[in-house]
């Protein structure tokens, strides 16, 4: 770990003033994600269920109606 950290630290002190300009925003945006309160079981269990129903059209979730009220409540 420590040696891509260090490549990585090369890499970046080789950046022109408008990279590293854009690179820090990019990290800007990433610090300004925000994190789940649900365990990962709970996200593992629902990306399960999705990708089921995706595969599945004709089923149900069984915690919403269909995946567009889902798609629509998470926009």
């Amino acid at each position: 770990m420590d040696t891509s950290i260090e490549i990585l630290k090369k890499k970046i002190e080789n950046f022109t003033p408008e990279l590293a300009e854009a690179f820090i925003k990019i990290v800007d945006n990433l610090d300004a994600t925000v994190k789940s309160n649900a365990s990962q079981f709970q996200l593992d269990e629902v990306s399960s269920r999705i990708q089921f129903h995706t595969e599945n059209p004709a089923t149900k979730l069984d915690f919403f109606e269909n995946i567009s009220e889902l798609e629509k409540i998470c926009a």
